[in-house]
């Protein structure tokens, strides 16, 4: 199955997060169906350890469903298998017209990358030729081709990402 996909790069606390809780919302109103998918590098805490989902998990169950009127969710313990990769995870969702994905940075689909001066590290597009957009509160000239959004730009920002989103299979 083929999926659009865009991806968001940066620092911790570049704004990232908030940028893409913005972008979904003018999605979303325009109609377009989104998916979302973010990487961290950190142990997930999904649920407390004394709930039964977090019981059968810690008893040994591979994969923990949990359902409810308002939504599901599916709780896959890695153990001492890989990561899965991108294809993997995207091909577990439902389709949408288009997923934003937040992080796995190292993966070649188009992204932008918040950027911040403030946040006193370099930018990564430097070295990561999938970084075609920067957006940032420092959008002062720079010698390179990104497109440049400011952190208010939302609508152009979401018109570019339409545009430059790739199908990947």
């Amino acid at each position: 199955m083929t999926r659009r996909v865009f991806g968001l790069v940066g620092s911790s606390g570049s704004g990232k997060t908030t940028l893409l809780e913005k972008l979904i919302g003018i999605f979303t109103a325009r109609g377009v169906s989104i998916n979302a998918i973010k990487h961290s590098h950190h142990d997930i805490m999904l649920e407390p350890p004394d709930k039964d989902s977090a019981r059968f998990r810690a008893a040994g169950a591979a994969e923990v469903m949990v359902v409810s009127p308002y939504r599901y969710a599916i709780f896959h313990e890695l153990r001492d298998a890989p990561e899965p990769d991108i294809h993997t995870q995207l091909n577990r969702l439902a389709p949408a017209d288009l997923t934003l994905i937040e992080g796995f940075r190292q993966h070649p689909f188009p992204k932008l990358e918040v950027w911040r001066d403030a946040n006193g590290k370099p930018p990564r597009f430097i070295d990561d030729a999938s970084i075609i957009a920067l957006v940032s509160d420092d959008i002062a000239p720079q010698p390179h081709a990104l497109a440049l959004f400011g952190l208010d730009d939302l609508d152009a920002i979401a018109d570019f990402i339409m545009q430059s989103a790739q199908d990947i299979g």
